[in-house]
């Protein structure tokens, strides 16, 4: 496991591995072309595919961009806190009601086979 100061030989930016029980978490320092930072969140797991007879890694990923670290950051913290003593933070109350993952911001829904499919299709593009 990579430890908190090592960095990927590949492309000299910032990685860390978290093993949790039966998943571990990578955050990986990555940047555009134009040399902006984010951050990628992934989550892998190891499973059994019956039909194959073998394992394999389930990954789930996340983009967080610099411009969204703080309110991010906040709401981890916010519910981390929640779990942790049962209070709501002070603004709780002031946010907006979540939408709906699978609704645009022009309201057309769409299902969710149709955004897995297009997830799933973009992150195989990223392996090529």
């Amino acid at each position: 496991m990579m430890e908190y100061h090592e960095m990927k030989e590949n492309d000299g930016m910032f990685s860390k591995a978290v093993k949790a029980g039966k998943r571990t978490y990578f955050f990986d320092v990555k940047a555009t072309k134009n040399d902006e930072k984010y951050i990628t969140i992934t989550e892998s797991k190891r499973r059994f595919d019956e039909g194959l007879q073998r394992f394999f890694y389930e990954k789930h990923k996340i983009f967080l961009y610099k411009e969204d670290f703080e309110k991010v950051s906040k709401g981890l913290n916010d519910a981390i806190n929640y779990i942790a003593t049962g209070e709501y933070p002070a603004d709780y109350y002031d946010q907006p009601e979540p939408r709906p993952y699978d609704t645009d911001d022009e309201g057309h829904h769409e299902s969710r086979t149709e955004i897995d499919s297009a997830i799933d299709k973009w992150f195989d593009n990223l392996n090529k």
